[in-house]
């Protein structure tokens, strides 16, 4: 058969043809997308005409089209379905694209090309003649400047033999970022905790259910089986009664990529840390941090550090409140043990269900993925008019995966959305959005293909599939990225969708996770999953006061890992760094409860070394201010579907990819600048 990638894709909305699709095809098709790409630029870098828009800037944007065909569907599958083979070809192929990257960010006169657009793009020094030629529209200004900062900010002004170093570095970086994800999953894949039945005391029989699930699936029928999915270890440590157990999974989940063996990062993240802080000081920044942040909405690493400060300090003191509670149950049940961090969560709920009276397992028993799919889909309708057919015709990767075609609310077709929800042994850990082809309208009326990815444990056969109300917010969250995906409306394909700033791109998807959270959506979605019976008003309510219950813990969790990228990342020269004593030494000094660890330690903080966060991280909590003080327009209407307000969303924050200035987009959204005020209360840190 011939390479599917070289063919028309006949299929509905030209998605990938995942059923013809074979691990075979990737390294050829990579290679000819390629050398196709590097003849285009060639073509555009030989034009005999003077640069101009037209024969620059949008024919670099149409160029590589076949490049980010193959690519769109690798590195999804390289995060969804990993084997060996799939793990050889990424280590394979990941330094070619860079190389291939640094060859087009380093070209000479490609950036000269760029560089004449760029300084003609406002036409005020050019004739008459040449202005109308050069006369662009906002969004194609837009478009110049990112192109143009993208090259200065990838070397193309430094000299020949700077640029030959930081190709270099750059591909040394590449290799180790795809070093350290594939680390994280294979160690994570390592780890099992194998239960008996009378090991299973506090589970429920849902948590049981997944548990043996999990098992069987290992090959160990009869058994019960954790593993370091989040969604199995996370509830176990907030039920089981065995310590002892607990403290397993416990280890297991936050030494992944420090065990010492084959799979450990400890190395690997020492010499990324030096390798970005040499990039950073050739390109003329005096630190990675710097670097990063000089293209975000902070600007500063110093604006960064006085939001994550901010929140600092009254989460501790929130956490220290939260400790004496945890120690007062303890004290009352005659435990005498030290509270370690695998007790937390455990006596966590004890509290919960003494000062609320209110148990996350009951909850859980809400929240299932059918009703859950459903009240997203809803809140889309009611905010944009969107509808969602499920396809059954359309290919894809793996049976579980299901496809929805979206509809405006004039019946026209936006996109598809492929919905990937459960855990395998071939996945990543977490959860995530990604595009196998992004909106755009140069090359025709393209139509985003958008997917999200979850870690659900997949129930037994004929049982509902539960989770807790984190994972439905988290549901709503990848949801918020996907709609910034399928809502795009825009020309260029770079600044399609969610292409923006870390910092910004979280906005959207937080603000969704909002709508989960009133009562009205959960009356009509939070359903009882045997008796179909909503949330009574009474659990409403106790919910709603339990809302800020153990928010110093998460903000102090979370925040912590922060607080260790932004140190990596601001050090100027590396010496004598050991992984272990830098993260225990940079959360002492900021006075972090021993009882609370990082939310993710450094040996498997995918977002910052095999991820786009590195120095980005604070960007969940630069968003969050966006996103309480942004919902607070629907709260202030009365009607979290008010359709002025729900207009402006789509207005100047879901369909505006990276045309807008980030500031000028969210007050042309709110009408004002945004303030932290809803975000400390939300936290209950206020």
């Amino acid at each position: 058969m011939e390479n599917p990638f070289f063919e028309q894709w006949n299929t509905p909305f030209g998605a990938p043809p995942f059923d013809q699709i074979e691990t075979k095809h990737f390294l050829p098709a990579f290679e000819k997308a390629i050398a196709e790409h590097k003849k285009e630029i060639t073509a555009i870098v030989n034009n005999e005409q003077p640069a101009d828009f037209d024969n620059t800037i949008a024919s670099m944007e149409l160029a590589g089209a076949l490049l980010s065909r193959v690519s769109g569907v690798f590195f999804n599958l390289t995060g969804t379905e990993s084997s060996d083979e799939m793990q050889a070809l990424q280590r394979k192929i990941s330094p070619m694209l860079t190389r291939h990257s640094n060859e087009i960010s380093m070209n000479e006169n490609l950036y000269k090309r760029v560089s004449t657009v760029f300084n003609n793009r406002n036409s005020s020094d050019l004739s008459s003649e040449q202005i109308r030629a050069a006369e662009l529209n906002s969004e194609q200004i837009r478009l110049v400047e990112r192109i143009h900062r993208s090259f200065v900010h990838a070397g193309a002004n430094l000299t020949p033999e700077q640029r030959t170093e930081l190709a270099a570095i750059n591909e040394r970086i590449s290799a180790l970022t795809t070093e350290f994800g594939q680390n994280s999953l294979n160690d994570s894949r390592a780890f099992k905790l194998v239960l008996e039945e009378s090991d299973l005391a506090g589970l429920s029989t849902a948590q049981r259910n997944a548990a043996a699930a999990a098992a069987k699936a290992s090959g160990l029928p009869g058994k019960y089986v954790i593993t370091l999915n989040r969604a199995s270890v996370q509830p176990f440590l907030q039920f089981s009664e065995r310590r002892d157990l607990r403290e397993q999974a416990f280890n297991g989940w936050t030494k992944r990529g420090d065990n010492d063996n084959e799979f450990d990062n400890k190395t690997i993240i020492v010499e990324m840390v030096e390798l970005r802080a040499q990039r950073a000081q050739l390109l003329g920044y005096k630190h990675h941090s710097e670097y990063v942040l000089s293209n975000a909405m902070a600007g500063t690493p110093e604006t960064a550090m006085d939001l994550l400060l901010k929140v600092w300090e009254p989460a501790v003191v929130k956490a220290e409140q939260e400790r004496e509670w945890i120690k007062e149950v303890m004290a009352k049940e005659g435990a005498t043990h030290k509270l370690e961090p695998w007790d937390w969560r455990f006596y966590a709920e004890k509290v919960r269900k003494e000062k609320f009276n209110l148990d996350q397992g009951e909850i859980a028993e809400y929240f299932e993925l059918e009703n859950m799919l459903e009240a997203k889909f809803y809140v889309a309708n009611r905010l944009f008019g969107l509808t969602f057919e499920e396809r059954n015709d359309i290919s894809v990767y793996n049976p579980v995966v299901r496809v929805w075609e979206v509809k405006d609310s004039a019946g026209k077709s936006v996109g598809l959305f492929f919905g990937d929800y459960y855990a395998r042994s071939s996945k990543q850990s977490g959860a995530w959005m990604n595009s196998f082809r992004d909106q755009q309208k140069l090359a025709g009326d393209v139509k985003p293909i958008i997917v999200n990815n979850m870690n659900l444990n997949k129930p037994a056969e004929g049982e509902a599939t539960l989770m807790s109300y984190s994972d439905a917010v988290t549901l709503f969250h990848e949801f918020g990225h996907g709609l910034h995906g399928l809502l795009s409306n825009v020309t260029y394909p770079t600044l399609a969708g969610t292409s923006v700033p870390r910092d910004w791109v979280e906005f959207p998807a937080q603000l969704f996770e909002h709508f989960i959270a009133q009562p009205e959506m959960l009356k009509k979605f939070a359903l009882h999953h045997k008796t179909n019976e909503p949330m009574s008003a009474e659990l409403l309510a106790r919910i709603k006061q339990a809302s800020t219950f153990n928010q110093g813990f998460a903000t102090v969790e979370f925040t912590a890992s922060a607080l260790v990228d932004m140190a990596y990342h601001q050090m100027t020269e590396v010496k004598d760094l050991d992984v272990r004593e830098f993260e225990e030494q940079v959360l002492s000094a900021y006075g972090k409860p021993e009882e609370i660890v990082m939310r993710h330690r450094s040996t498997h903080f995918g977002h910052i070394f095999a991820g786009g966060y590195s120095s980005a991280y604070y960007a969940y909590m630069w968003s969050e201010i966006l996103d309480a003080d942004g919902f607070d327009a629907f709260i202030e209407k009365k009607d979290i579907f008010d359709k002025e307000t729900a207009d402006r969303l789509y207005k100047f924050i879901y369909s505006r990819g990276d045309t807008l200035d980030y500031f000028e987009a969210y007050e042309g959204f709110r009408g004002r600048k945004p303030t932290t005020d809803a975000l400390l209360r939300n936290r209950g840190l206020d």
